[in-house]
């Protein structure tokens, strides 16, 4: 769980409660108006479900979830001493001796790369079967932010949609009052009830579809980021270069804040985390 995605969402929301309760406004006649959370809600998602292929939906809704709130760290600088372990090695004893390295990784993604090497491969070959890869991980990052976005975007038309309908009702009740004394007031609570839907549908596209959408968004470019560097990584072992020229070739990827490695008690450098392939 990220509790930072966690921790925003909950200092959003509660800055609206708080805001309602010290603006004079009871939240519950706010959060109360069921009719009008139920109309914002089932409309968007009614919407952005006829916007996608019901498995495009479904699946960029549940992956954007997962994506949001998962706490992944890609340890990229950990990912570059590992490959520079592995260039190290297999100029020492050659490519095949770094077969059991690569059986012994977590990350799918960089083993499949670097047993194409093993296998002899050619580097366009392997070039190529890696960025297909990573154009079908882009692919699905895109479709989950696309899902978010509209929901986002849906969001606040239905609280104007849910805002005309009050209007409609309160406009359509004013006969039965007749002239009698409390006109104006009643008046005032179906407007201010009216307009709880609107509040409803901005609040929650920018409070947590959209915030949403933007993180998933910065996810998969981590993500992304890190296959580059394990592109890069690998064929450069298979082309035999320089292990202190591919450090270097591989830092640029990264923050410079970032580059130092992270270092454990004894002077031990922790093995690369390679589990980005979980995104």
């Amino acid at each position: 769980m990220d509790f930072a995605t966690l921790a925003g969402l909950v200092l959003g929301f509660g800055a609206i409660f708080v805001a309602a309760y010290f603006g004079g406004t009871d939240p519950a006649v706010i959060f109360g108006r069921w009719e009008a959370i139920f109309l914002v809600v089932g409309g968007t998602f009614g919407a952005t479900i006829v916007s996608f292929p019901w498995r495009t939906f479904s699946t960029g809704f549940i992956l954007g979830l997962r994506t949001a709130f998962s706490d992944v760290d890609f340890h990229e600088r950990e990912i570059v001493s590992t490959l520079v372990s592995f260039a190290e090695k297999a100029r020492r004893e050659g490519l095949l001796a770094l077969e059991n390295e690569a059986t012994a990784l977590d990350d799918d993604f960089l083993r499949q790369g670097l047993q194409l090497v093993i296998d002899g491969r050619d580097t366009e070959i392997i070039r190529k079967v890696m960025e297909t890869e990573v154009s079908y991980v882009q692919e699905r990052g895109t479709k989950a932010e696309m899902v978010f976005t509209a929901l986002g975007g849906y969001s606040p038309t239905l609280g104007i949609i849910g805002t005309v309908l009050g209007l409609i009702g309160m406009l359509k009740g004013l006969s039965a009052l007749g002239n009698t004394t409390n006109v104006a007031g009643t008046i005032g609570v179906a407007t201010a009830e009216a307009f709880v839907a609107t509040f409803f549908g901005i609040m929650l596209a920018n409070l947590l579809w959209l915030p949403l959408a933007s993180r998933i968004k910065e996810r998969f470019g981590q993500l992304l980021l890190v296959r580059e560097i394990m592109i890069e990584g690998v064929l450069a072992i298979q082309a035999g270069d320089n292990p202190r020229l591919l450090e270097e070739k591989l830092l640029a990827f990264i923050d410079p804040r970032d580059r130092e490695p992270e270092v454990e008690e004894g002077g031990a450098v922790p093995e690369a985390g390679l589990s980005a392939s979980s995104a």
